[in-house]
């Protein structure tokens, strides 16, 4: 069961259009350490996790994942980055997204989605974080 009333930021985040399509962006300027959003959406299985034909899937424990492709999630619109400039963070059952740095007006949210997925769906098609297109 999704989380009912996710909490709701005091910051003004964006969606807006990002090298990869849509992404999360600073409406302010966010200090280092904030939270900014809850990654939410229903709970699944593994075996559910494995039928979805979807990437907003979010792990948990092996076998607790988030099916996170709601469109109110506005966390979903959070880009990879090898270096993000945000974090995932629990505690248990939830999964909160936090600031690793300062972070400026207008700039894009992201955090690195882990070597499973980067390996799985990234790698193939080559990653476009600012960090591996200076390459």
């Amino acid at each position: 069961m999704p989380h009912p009333f996710p909490r709701p930021t005091k910051y003004k985040l964006l969606v807006k259009k990002s090298a990869t399509g849509l992404g999360l962006y600073a409406g302010e300027a966010i200090p280092k350490g904030e939270f900014l959003i809850e990654y939410w959406g229903r709970i699944i299985s593994k075996k559910e996790a494995d039928k979805l034909r979807n990437r907003y899937i979010f792990q948990l424990t092996p076998n607790r994942l988030i099916d996170g492709s709601i469109r109110k999630n506005t966390a979903r619109y959070l880009n990879h980055s090898c270096r993000g400039n945000c974090e995932a963070v629990g505690p248990a059952g939830h999964v909160y997204i936090q600031t690793k740095k300062k972070i400026k007006a207008g700039e894009e949210l992201t955090f690195n989605y882990g070597k499973e997925y980067f390996d799985e769906y990234i790698k193939p098609v080559g990653c476009l974080c600012a960090k591996c297109a200076k390459k």
